[in-house]
C-alpha cells in the first residue's frame, strides 16, 4: 500500500521522510473553536486504536507526541475550505482558516493511517503511524454532492447517517435528499398528515424493467413503503452538519406529485381516485394551479424550512407532461387570467411562485434543467441533468449552475456494458473511468461566467436499488472517482494513478462495511 493513498487526490503533497506515531500518550492540542474538531479527531481515532486521547490547551510535558489543531484568520489563501498540514516524527500541525478546512484536514489524516483506524473496534498488532509530509489542500468547487432517491425505495434512518458519513470521508459537502416523488411522500408534515399516513405506501412495486406492454407487466404484490419522521429528519440535518455536509432537501414540482395527489386529491387535475404509483416511468398527474394548491406547498414548504437550514431548496421541476393542464378548463381558464402563452410558461409561473416564496424567507432555489422551459425564474439556481447543454445555457445568462449530467453523473446506469454480469440497472453505461474524465467547466461557457458553475453532483435514483446494499454497489467505486473530480486540481487528475491509490482506498471501504463494486469485475 502506498504511503499517501489520499483520495481525493490533495492539491499539493511534499513528501518528507520519516513516520509520526499516534500512541495512548499523544497529546492533542487546541483552543477555542478548534477544540470540537480536535475532539473529533480523538473521537474517530479511538474505536480501533483502543486509545483515550484528551485535548488540552497547552503541552502537558515536552517528551510526547503533539498533534495541533489551529484556526488561523489570515490563511485566506486556502479559502473557506482549505487546510495545511505539516506531519514530522514529533509534532502534527493543522491549520486551516474555517473549522470545515480542519475537518478535512483530518479526513486527510484519518487515510494517512494504516487502513485499520477505520476499524469499529480494537485492533491489535498494528503501528499507528502517519508519513511525514508537508501538505496544502483546498476544493476545486464548493458545491460537491450526492443525491440520494429515497421515494422509489426507502432506506432506513442509519443508512443514511452511513451515507453521509462516506460523503464527509471523501472531502464531499452537500447531500441532496429526494424525499418526494410519484411513489412514495417520505418527509413526515405535521399540518398535513394524509401525506405520509396515505403517500408514504404504495400497495406493490414493478418486478424487472419497465416496457410498453403495460398488460403484462408483473409486480410483487408486497406494500412498501416508509417515511421519516420531523424528529429524524432533525437527526440527520444535525448529524451532517457536524461533519460539515448540507443537507438540500427536494420536494418535487408540479410533476412527481402522484403520491401527494393520492393523498389529498384536490391538489390534481382529475376526478379520478388516484393511487400511490406502483410503476416507473413519467405520471400524467401533476399538481393542478389553483391558489389553494399554491398555498398547500407554501405551507409544506414552510415546515420544510423549519428542519432544513439549507440555503437551497430544491423543487424538482423536471419531466413535467403537460397533457392534463392542456385538458383542463381550469388550467386553461388560469392560463388566460395570466397572459400566458402556453403551458411551458404556466410551469414557469409555477416556478416563479416558488422563487418568489423561498426568496421571501432568505432561500434560494434549485432545480432541474427543465425550470429553463418557458422563461426561468430571476433567482433560480439550475441543476443540469439531461447533458451539460442547460446548464451552459444558464451559467452564460448568469445563473448559477450544478453540473449533474446524465452521461457522467448518473450513478444508476450501469457500470459495465456486459449487463449480464451486473445487477439490474435502470439502463445507460457510466464506468468508473467515464465518471473520473468529466470536466464541470464546460469549454462553451465563457469568462467570468465560469464562476456561475457552483460545482458538481451525483445522482442515485433508485428504482433498482431496493436495498441498501446495492445503493453502495452503485455508488462506490464510482462516487470516489467524482469526489476528485469535485475537489482536485483538473490539471492534476490522471486516470491510471487514480486507480492505484483507489486501490488502497477500497481496503478502507471494505473494512468500513461498504458493498463497493470491485474492481475486477
Amino acid at each position: 500500500m502506498s504511503k499517501y493513498s489520499i483520495i481525493p487526490k490533495l492539491s499539493k503533497l511534499e513528501p518528507q521522510d520519516g513516520y509520526f506515531t499516534l500512541t495512548a500518550d499523544t497529546v492533542v492540542l487546541a483552543t477555542g473553536s478548534a477544540i470540537a474538531l480536535a475532539t473529533h479527531f480523538c473521537q474517530v481515532v479511538a474505536p480501533a486504536t483502543g486509545f483515550s486521547l484528551e485535548v488540552n490547551p497547552t503541552r502537558p510535558g515536552e517528551k510526547n507526541p503533539v498533534i495541533e489543531f489551529k484556526l488561523d484568520p489570515s490563511m485566506t489563501e486556502l479559502g473557506l475550505e482549505g487546510y495545511w498540514l505539516k506531519i514530522t516524527p514529533e509534532r502534527i500541525t493543522a491549520q486551516a482558516l474555517q473549522p470545515n478546512g480542519l475537518f478535512y484536514a483530518i479526513q486527510t489524516l484519518r487515510q494517512l493511517l494504516p487502513f485499520q483506524i477505520f476499524e469499529l473496534a480494537r485492533v491489535s498488532g498494528v503501528e499507528w503511524v502517519i508519513p511525514c509530509a508537508e501538505i496544502e489542500d483546498k476544493p476545486r468547487f464548493a458545491w460537491r454532492g450526492a443525491m440520494l432517491d429515497v421515494c422509489r425505495h426507502f432506506m432506513p434512518k442509519t443508512f443514511v447517517l452511513k451515507f453521509i458519513d462516506l460523503l464527509a470521508l471523501h472531502k464531499m459537502n452537500t447531500f441532496h435528499w429526494h424525499l418526494t416523488e410519484d411513489q412514495g411522500w417520505r418527509i413526515e408534515i405535521k399540518k398535513y398528515p394524509r401525506l405520509t399516513e396515505v403517500g408514504a405506501w404504495r400497495k406493490e412495486t414493478l418486478v424487472g424493467h419497465l416496457h410498453d406492454d403495460r398488460e403484462n407487466l408483473e409486480f410483487d404484490g408486497k406494500v412498501h413503503g416508509g417515511f421519516y419522521t420531523q424528529k429524524e429528519v432533525r437527526d440527520v440535518v444535525e448529524y451532517a452538519r457536524a461533519r460539515f455536509v448540507n443537507v438540500v432537501p427536494e420536494i418535487e414540482m408540479p410533476g412527481h406529485a402522484q403520491a401527494a395527489i393520492a393523498a389529498y386529491p384536490e391538489l390534481g387535475n382529475i376526478s379520478q381516485k388516484l393511487d400511490v404509483r406502483t410503476m416507473w416511468g413519467i405520471s400524467e398527474n401533476v399538481f393542478n394551479v389553483e391558489e389553494s394548491t399554491f398555498q398547500f406547498l407554501q405551507n409544506v414548504l414552510d415546515e420544510v424550512l423549519e428542519l432544513f437550514p439549507s440555503t437551497f431548496i430544491h423543487v424538482g421541476g423536471d419531466e413535467v407532461p403537460k397533457i392534463q393542464w392542456e385538458q383542463s378548463p381550469a388550467a386553461q381558464a388560469r392560463l388566460k387570467e395570466l397572459g400566458l402563452k402556453d403551458e411551458d410558461q404556466l410551469q414557469s409561473y409555477f416556478i416563479r411562485r416558488m422563487d418568489s416564496f423561498l426568496n421571501s424567507r432568505n432561500r434560494r432555489l434549485v432545480g432541474w434543467d427543465e425550470i429553463l422551459e418557458g422563461g426561468l425564474a430571476a433567482n433560480a439556481t439550475v441543476m443540469s441533468w439531461r447533458g451539460e447543454q442547460g446548464g451552459i445555457m444558464a451559467a452564460n445568462s448568469g445563473h448559477d449552475v450544478v453540473m449533474a449530467p446524465n452521461d457522467y453523473t448518473y450513478l444508476d446506469y450501469y457500470q459495465s456494458e456486459n449487463i449480464e454480469k451486473e445487477p439490474l440497472a435502470i439502463g445507460g453505461f457510466v464506468s468508473l473511468e467515464r465518471v473520473y474524465e468529466y470536466n464541470p467547466l464546460s469549454a462553451h461557457i465563457s469568462g467570468e461566467n465560469a464562476r456561475h458553475i457552483l460545482g458538481v453532483q451525483a445522482q442515485l435514483w433508485t428504482e433498482y436499488m431496493p436495498t441498501p446494499a446495492q445503493v453502495e454497489y452503485m455508488a462506490y467505486p464510482r462516487l470516489c472517482a467524482l469526489s476528485e473530480v469535485a475537489w482536485s486540481p483538473q490539471e492534476s487528475r490522471y486516470y491510471g494513478e487514480f486507480l492505484q491509490r483507489l486501490t488502497d482506498h477500497l481496503a478502507r471501504l471494505r473494512v468500513r462495511g461498504v458493498n463497493y463494486r470491485p474492481l475486477d469485475v
